[in-house]
């Protein structure tokens, strides 16, 4: 197996298993970094913890839900508002985060009177939100103040409020999955079976792993909507509290990100008989074949199929014109753990690009495992590397974008490598038929930005050409297309809105005849 050493780190041996080329004819039986291991000391890894992978990733997006940190102010600003899990109450939960910030003094004496204090200094604030999450950190957890105490006495104060309490402290696993797997189990424990839902449709199901990153899960809302499922809840973006505390009710959990959320999934199967069903929202045909599996359970395959037909005749010509100009281009597929292999296939069969390289900061060895067969000989994969190590990958590989999050991201642009956030978008949402096309046009944007040409110059000591002028995007994308491509009448750019969200949250669903008879949801499953 070609283990690859970067230069960067010859100093630390144990790095050298963690990083593998893909050559020829090899499988995942001899093609696979170590990985989800402690982090090797010298390293200096850029993982999220436990805490922020609780916190930032999973709990955050509730919508209506104040959300506290028991602990240091910087933990609390370091999972503040870096990703846009917007939601459609004006998005409560990004434009307020809460702390209690533990200072030195509360280390020493302890901190559970402070807490109590900003529980109930929080409710006042904001009277109308009777729900609250409160996550350990580190600190609170290392000095043994008892949060679930705390709780109890706030709720027997106000008897109107619900609180859920989340003990994933930063320690509490190698990366930020060990977080994801504390507050899915957390949840079902403690919250699950809590509240009786109204039930509006034959067809129920939860929708989980989804985060509603600049819309997202209100696109695939619209999708089911239109099939005549009801979701009643979605783990976690855009969702309710109490509808989260019904998730026991539902039919089928559609699972998108099965990294982080496939614990509860699977608890719930166990608990209350609820089957898991994988899913797919990005690209056009992994997304058909996903509306047609959970239509297919319901035994209503006819309304995905119309809503494929119909989505896919209105912007494949868009993303074919974005294909014949995006083929062939490089891209370091750098995201967190299930993007890595939901985008692998897809931008390469659809977009025309050329994955080089694929890397997760968190992921375990199945997300590796699906990402690397997912990739071409030659792709570099790698397990949690550090910012030389990813310095060092671009200068071999000369990608010309990558997907990552803003830290690598921004370390790239001092190379002159383009990137597209790939955790919060640029310009989301991504999931969709057209969200898909949004994508492609965001690698298209980053990759023939006209001010490549002014950031490729070093101004302290070349010469900057002062008599021609910018090259435009199309003048750099398609000097080298065939007249054919380019002027051909059915490939067009994207046109659409935007923001297409506003326009989903307005729009109105047919109602579908219940069915009559008992069961009937589960005769059509069979």
């Amino acid at each position: 197996m070609p283990y690859h050493e970067f230069d960067c780190s010859t100093c630390i041996p144990e790095r050298k298993k963690h990083a593998v080329v893909k050559g020829p004819g090899e499988d995942l039986t001899s093609c696979l970094p170590l990985g989800y291991l402690n982090t090797i000391p010298g390293s200096i890894s850029e993982r999220g913890c436990a805490y922020c992978g609780a916190k930032h990733v999973i709990g955050t997006p509730m919508k209506d839900v104040i959300h506290i940190s028991h602990g240091p102010v910087g933990c609390t600003y370091d999972t503040w508002q870096t990703k846009r899990y917007i939601s459609d109450n004006n998005s409560f939960q990004l434009k307020y985060t809460f702390a209690t910030d533990v200072k030195e003094k509360h280390v020493v004496f302890g901190a559970e009177g402070l807490l109590k204090q900003n529980m109930l200094e929080a409710f006042k604030a904001f009277p109308d939100i009777k729900r609250m999450t409160i996550y350990q950190t580190c600190a609170t957890a290392l000095i043994g103040d008892d949060i679930d105490a705390i709780a109890a006495e706030v709720k027997e104060e106000l008897p109107d409020v619900d609180i859920f309490v989340c003990n994933s402290p930063g320690f509490a696993g190698p990366s930020q999955s060990g977080g994801h797997h504390k507050i899915n189990i957390a949840w079902v424990n403690n919250k699950v079976g809590t509240v009786e839902p109204e039930i509006t449709s034959d067809y129920v199901i939860n929708y989980v792993g989804e985060y509603n990153i600049q819309g997202d899960q209100e696109v695939m809302l619209d999708f089911f909507k239109r099939m005549g499922i009801q979701v009643l809840s979605t783990f976690t973006g855009n969702g309710t509290y109490d509808g989260l505390r019904a998730m026991h009710r539902a039919h089928l959990n559609v699972l998108e990100c099965a990294r982080s959320a496939e614990y509860i999934c699977d608890e719930l199967r166990v608990r209350y008989g609820i089957p898991r069903m994988d899913i797919d929202g990005f690209g056009f045909e992994p997304l058909s074949i996903s509306l047609r599996k959970v239509g297919r359970f319901f035994g209503i395959e006819d309304r995905a199929i119309k809503i494929i037909e119909e989505e896919t005749a209105k912007w494949k010509p868009a993303l074919d014109w974005y294909k014949e100009r995006l083929r062939g281009k490089k891209v370091c597929l750098w995201p967190g753990g299930s993007k890595l292999w939901h985008w692998a296939h897809a931008i390469q069969e659809e977009m025309g690009l050329e994955v080089v390289s694929v890397y997760t900061k968190f992921g375990h060895q199945g997300d590796m495992e699906k990402g690397v067969s997912r990739c071409g000989e030659g792709a570099l994969a790698i397990d949690d590397p550090n910012e030389l190590e990813g310095l060092e990958a671009m200068m071999k590989l000369k990608p010309d974008i990558i997907f990552t999050g803003k830290r690598p991201g921004e370390v790239a642009k001092k190379i002159r490598v383009p990137y597209l956030n790939a955790h919060a978008y640029h310009n989301g949402p991504w999931k969709g038929w057209e969200g898909w096309v949004r994508f492609a046009r965001d690698i298209y944007n980053g990759i023939y930005s006209p001010i490549h040409q002014l950031s490729a110059l070093e101004i302290s000591k070349d010469e900057i050409p002062t008599g021609r002028g910018f090259m435009t995007q199309r003048m750099l994308s398609d000097a080298n297309l065939s007249e054919e491509i380019t002027r051909s009448p059915l490939l067009k750019q994207y046109d659409g809105k935007y923001d297409i969200i506003a326009d989903l949250r307005r729009k109105t669903y047919p109602d579908f005849e219940r069915l009559a008879r008992t069961g009937a949801v589960a005769t059509a499953a069979e």
